[in-house]
């Protein structure tokens, strides 16, 4: 029961640091950040709550539009890219954790 609410406290509450490390990497639209988390980390966030995170994401500065393209069957994508703020965040976190698994021993 406790691993189970840390790993959930770990992953989807707190997507932002999974986003921004993705997109460390260049630019993505948002079907991609969601997939890619899959893949990369092993869980899958729900879609709507990824956009709701890139969303607000977006707002606070952490990550700016650098693009919209067509589909091939689908609605425009929205291309999303971090931004300094983003890249300051996303250190200060690992910063964090690290520091934190470090006290553990």
């Amino acid at each position: 029961m406790a691993y189970e609410r840390l790993v959930r406290k770990l992953t989807h509450e707190n997507l932002w640091i999974y986003i921004l490390t993705l997109l460390k990497d260049g630019p993505l639209y948002g079907y991609e950040v969601r997939r890619m988390i899959e893949e990369r980390f092993g869980f899958k966030p729900g879609q709507v709550t990824s956009y709701i995170v890139l969303y607000r994401l977006e707002k606070d500065g952490y990550i700016k539009v650098v693009g919209e393209a067509k589909g091939s069957r689908g609605p425009l994508r929205r291309y999303y890219a971090i931004t300094r703020r983003g890249s300051d965040a996303l250190r200060r976190a690992r910063l964090f954790l690290s520091s934190m698994l470090d006290k553990m021993g």
